[in-house]
């Protein structure tokens, strides 16, 4: 791509809250510079340039995650960010970039990853929560070990509403790989206690997931 192409692409995504996204992607995807700006531009101190940047990146992530497999240290420094903003955006993007982990550098890092649960902000353990079945799919070898960190939610130093909310985020990753699981019963198990929990969400997916599982 040319400078001024470039240019117009990182000035859409500074500048609109509703930028054509799937541009941005097509070009990403073709332009290793302008991939590199918006990796950057995922750290501005503009919220509307960060946010598209994230979701850019998000988005090349889910569809064509060896493009960004490359910048794996990357993400996972950002795991450590003292910025929540920056540890959610990091957990989401490498749960797609699982699926290209030709070296198994998940397997490296899995208690930093997992040991986000336990994180101080809410929003960043519940989005971990959610992603663990999207992990344990592209990493069957870890599904035990998956299903362990997430039946202990309980031990996490969070409130138990907190806790609940949590756990909602884990009923839905237990969906993507109850069948192929061996701890059928525990998983079944940890569902029917949120039937009397205090979130209303999570309540609803136990039922869910207990009328088409149990």
């Amino acid at each position: 791509m040319k400078t001024d192409q470039v240019k117009d692409v990182i000035e859409m995504l500074a500048g609109n809250k509703e930028p054509d996204l799937a541009q941005a992607v097509a070009c990403s995807l073709v332009d290793s510079h302008l991939r590199s700006e918006i990796l950057k531009g995922m750290l501005a101190k503009n919220e509307t340039y960060r946010y598209n940047c994230y979701k850019v990146l998000f988005n090349i992530s889910s569809e064509t995650p060896q493009v960004l497999y490359p910048e794996w240290d990357y993400f996972v420094e950002l795991l450590s960010s003292p910025n929540s903003y920056h540890r959610m955006a990091a957990a989401n993007i490498i749960a797609n970039l699982v699926k290209a982990d030709s070296e198994d550098r998940f397997e490296g890092i899995f208690d930093r990853y997992f040991g986000l649960l336990d994180d101080k902000s809410l929003v960043v353990a519940i989005y971990t929560a959610q992603n663990a079945g999207k992990i344990a799919a592209a990493k069957t070898g870890l599904r035990d070990k998956i299903t362990a960190r997430l039946l202990a939610i309980d031990s996490t130093h969070h409130a138990q509403d907190r806790k609940d909310l949590i756990k909602a985020g884990a009923i839905e990753s237990f969906g993507e790989f109850f069948n192929a699981s061996p701890d059928k019963e525990r998983i079944l198990a940890f569902v029917r206690e949120q039937l009397a929990c205090k979130s209303p969400k999570t309540r609803k997916l136990a039922k869910g997931f207990l009328s088409k599982h149990a």
